[in-house]
């Protein structure tokens, strides 16, 4: 699903995103800082039937929410990690492989961990309300 949306509309893009893709998985957000990711996690964990509150993990490093399903979803932000050996050791390869769905911000600064079926999505901005969506190749 490649295309451009407006920031009203990011629920029906996170339910189309989850037909896509069908199985729970790492999904990878590449995008600048405020150009939407964590507004796009939340409203897939609201499609996934989380109830919990969802936040960004900033600080946590790594978020974890019980979905519809009974599954734990994973909210993982990387931004204030300085190496993949600090990923580690906060849990996050164990998230990445749990076979759960991992929502994942900053992905850049873990690229060696990410598993190599993971779906990458780049986020862009086109104006104020308006967003860029492209899947992008491993």
């Amino acid at each position: 699903m490649d295309g451009d949306f407006r920031l009203e509309d990011i629920s029906a893009v996170a339910a189309e995103l989850l037909r896509q893709w069908k199985e729970p998985g790492t999904v990878a957000l590449f995008g600048p800082m405020g150009v939407g990711k964590t507004t796009l996690v939340h409203a897939l964990c609201d499609a996934l039937g989380v109830k919990d509150a969802v936040g960004s993990p900033t600080f946590s490093i790594i978020n974890e929410y019980g979905g519809g399903g009974g599954g734990a979803i994973y909210h993982i932000d990387c931004y204030r990690l300085r190496s993949e050996g600090e990923a580690i050791d906060a849990g996050v390869e164990e998230c990445l492989y749990s076979g759960h769905w991992c929502f994942v911000e900053w992905p850049e600064k873990i690229a060696g961990l990410l598993p190599p079926d993971c779906h990458r999505v780049q986020l862009s901005l086109v104006n104020g309300n308006k967003r860029r969506l492209q899947m992008i190749s491993g």
